[in-house]
């Protein structure tokens, strides 16, 4: 079983928006678990990007603050991270992660072109 589906990746030209989305299999008890997202850029280590806490409280990377907002809806099982003002150095492949079970999605691909 599919524990974490990410959606929402894809081509976009710098200064524009995509949001992803993280889908958590309803045998997951997400509504009480952090969830992190993160991202990998070819030839880079794995970083963390933003998390969220069960109560709704976030942080992020210096390098995102004031352009992505992490946000979730328990009620789908569902984590948000809404990009804007995209620069070519966001192309990465993102990831969700539940924190509490180390679980990791597949990836979605994000490029961002000059």
């Amino acid at each position: 079983q599919v524990q974490l589906v990410e959606s929402g990746g894809g081509l976009v030209q710098a200064g524009g928006s995509l949001r992803l989305s993280c889908v958590a299999s309803r045998s997951i008890f997400f509504r009480f678990n952090t969830v992190g997202w993160y991202r990998q850029a070819p030839g880079k280590q794995r970083e963390l990007v933003a998390t969220i806490t069960s109560g709704g409280t976030t942080n992020y990377a210096d390098s995102v603050k004031g352009r992505f907002t992490i946000s979730r809806d328990n009620a789908n099982n569902t984590v948000y991270l809404q990009m804007n003002s995209l620069k070519p150095e966001d192309t990465a492949v993102y990831y969700c992660r539940d924190i509490r079970n180390s679980i990791w999605g597949q990836g979605t691909q994000v490029t961002v072109s000059l």
